[in-house]
């Protein structure tokens, strides 16, 4: 990971993606990675009090958490327990940077803990956006909202002044990653506001690639020789095949705008001036 702190209120995941890279841990874990993942989610019902706890202590150095990078901050969950909110307000009273990452639109009820927080640090919210593709998002993400209402939810959060970028990932090689198909994701972002783009392919460790080569044997059978063919023996493509793909995602950002977006900084309100009385 490109970050040295997460934080993941849940474990589990009703979203279910079929190439979701979490399902080689809880395979390490001895919890199941096949179709069975997600049907349980983990509530850490007490991760709001041990995040202040942490936040608060003399050695810790204000470094930016990213709220997500397991499981998904925005389960159906979360709006009973509400612990992502908590974890948010706690952010946002200790004055410490974060990050989120989300295929969630329910992020749009805290908006408003968002915006305070952005007063006070660094915020930043990326969502998940690797397809417009309808087919290829209902069968790859089974249990995730419609990738256009994701860029309603971000629209919203950008309207308030909340830094949103969108990650394409992962790109999969011969189903998504025509340059059609990025283009399309890349203008939608544009539209909807967001500030950056990013990209990257398919991870595949134990745990994930069972499920994932299954999945695909059922949707894409065309595919799944050259799949085993590019992941024989390797989790992680190489450059000569990401390279391509991360350059034309970079292309098309620069050609259709959303590089050159700049981040509105939220400010804190002016303080109260006290007016003198005339006489």
């Amino acid at each position: 990971m490109a970050f040295k702190w997460s934080l993941n209120p849940y474990t589990g995941c009703v979203h279910q993606c079929t190439f979701c890279y979490v399902r080689a841990f809880e395979r390490r874990a001895d919890r199941p990675s096949d179709d069975r993942y997600g049907q349980a989610i983990r509530v850490k019902t007490n991760v709001v009090e041990v995040l202040r706890r942490e936040l608060a202590r003399p050695s810790w150095e204000d470094e930016t958490v990213v709220v997500g990078a397991a499981t998904d901050p925005y389960q159906p969950a979360e709006g009973r327990f509400r612990l992502t909110r908590g974890c948010l307000e706690a952010f946002a009273e200790a004055r410490n940077s974060f990050s989120i990452i989300t295929r969630g639109p329910l992020i749009v009820r805290d908006l408003d803990v968002l915006v305070e927080a952005a007063r006070r640090a660094e915020v930043s919210v990326t969502f998940s956006v690797p397809t417009l593709d309808h087919e290829v998002w209902r069968r790859t993400e089974p249990g995730t909202a419609p990738p256009r209402q994701r860029l309603r939810a971000l629209s919203r959060l950008v309207d308030a002044g909340v830094r949103v970028s969108v990650g394409m990932a992962p790109i999969l090689p011969g189903i998504s990653d025509a340059p059609s198909q990025l283009a399309e994701v890349i203008r939608a972002a544009r539209g909807a506001g967001a500030c950056g783009i990013w990209a990257n392919v398919l991870f595949l460790r134990p745990g994930t690639r069972e499920h994932f080569l299954e999945n695909l044997a059922r949707d894409w059978p065309e595919e799944l020789a050259r799949y085993e063919q590019l992941y024989a023996d390797r989790a992680y493509l190489g450059s000569a095949e990401t390279r391509p793909v991360r350059t034309r995602v970079a292309e098309l950002a620069r050609e259709i705008g959303v590089a050159d977006r700049r981040r509105v900084r939220l400010e804190p309100p002016a303080p109260a001036e006290q007016l003198a009385l005339a006489v």
